[in-house]
């Protein structure tokens, strides 16, 4: 038994010599600095692949008219939520939909102690689904991530969704991203 002993620890240490010089050579192989906290906190929503539909995230966030709701996905840490395989429908606001906003109202949800709040109006925007607009006419409600309904309205061919009007449709890889002009904030 201890010869056995004596010839299994120096095994082991040689393995595990191995595999540290394997794992240091990977990570200076590669030229990164990051860290595992960098890379946990990163995910998947930050994965970068330049073949496949972009997701609802990467619409936005290729999007000049939606830097605030983008602004927003990240000050409330929901940008992993939003590259999920879904299927997704956004209501995205326009900058001028959350210029709207009274002032001041905006900058203060942006405050790391509103987060909570934040995340919450904007699951008020996302809709488990892949509907256009055109099927979106047969709902009177829809209900939303923030455990919320919101009411949909069809006056001639416009669709309104919590009061706010869809004035473009864009399909992802992971949903649809339906543009509106208005934030549509949960009924208190």
């Amino acid at each position: 038994m201890k010869n056995t002993c004596i010839k299994i620890i120096p095994f082991l240490v040689v393995v595990g010599l191995i595999f540290s010089c394997t794992g240091s050579s990977t990570s200076q192989e590669s030229g990164s600095d990051a860290t595992t906290d960098d890379l946990k906190e990163a995910g998947q929503a930050f994965i970068e692949d330049d073949e496949s539909v972009p997701n609802v995230l990467q619409i936005a966030i290729g999007s000049p008219d939606h830097t605030t709701l983008v602004a927003a996905v990240q000050a409330a840490d929901l940008e992993n939520a939003l590259v999920n395989a879904g299927p997704l429908m956004v209501f995205a606001p326009t900058n001028a939909a959350f210029d709207a906003l009274p002032a001041g109202t905006v900058e203060d949800l942006l405050k790391p102690e509103n987060k909570e709040t934040l995340a919450t109006i904007l699951k008020h925007h996302v809709t488990a689904g892949n509907y256009d607009k055109e099927f979106l006419k047969n709902f009177d409600k829809l209900g939303q991530a923030d455990d919320t309904n919101v009411t949909v309205e069809v006056k001639g061919d416009d669709v309104f969704i919590g009061g706010a009007k869809i004035i473009a449709s864009i399909k992802g890889g992971n949903g649809i991203v339906h543009v509106v002009d208005k934030v549509i904030l949960p009924e208190e």
